[in-house]
């Protein structure tokens, strides 16, 4: 993948379920999602890593999100000083959006209207990641 400008991407980093959460995040975003397994890689992973994920990337609309499987012997320990935060075309799109993601997660704050002109809402998925996604009312279709 090539990019024509400077870009961040949020990268999150699963414990043997990352393959299970890209694919519920390519459907929840309705996007597309590459992944590359351990197995086949020049990477020297044990026996029962190799179907883990080296990385994945999942685009939707101008958006990447990447992520992978975390390596062994590496723990990983999921915080709460990180969110993803989609601004969305439309706020039908945000709502979907929304709702998909938080499906089998926790509301932390209902996708509602604010008072800084937009709908907005945050949540915890099913995996333990934070979403935030906002729509600008006046973006409204």
């Amino acid at each position: 993948m090539s990019y024509e400008q400077t870009t961040v991407n949020p990268y999150l980093t699963f414990d043997g379920n990352c393959q299970e959460a890209m694919e519920f995040y390519k459907a929840a975003l309705n996007g597309n999602l590459h992944t590359m397994p351990f197995e086949g890689s020049p990477a020297e992973v044990p026996e029962e890593h190799k179907n883990r994920v080296m990385h994945a990337t999942l685009t939707f609309g101008s958006a990447v999100i990447m992520a992978s499987d975390s390596m062994p012997g590496m723990p990983i320990t999921h915080g709460n000083g990180n969110s993803i935060s989609i601004a969305a075309a439309d706020v039908n799109e945000g709502e979907g959006y929304f709702n998909n993601l938080s499906a089998g997660g926790a509301v932390i704050m209902p996708y509602q209207e604010t008072f800084w002109g937009a709908k907005f809402g945050m949540c915890v998925d099913k995996f333990g990641v934070q979403w935030m996604v906002n729509c600008e009312l006046s973006k409204e279709s």
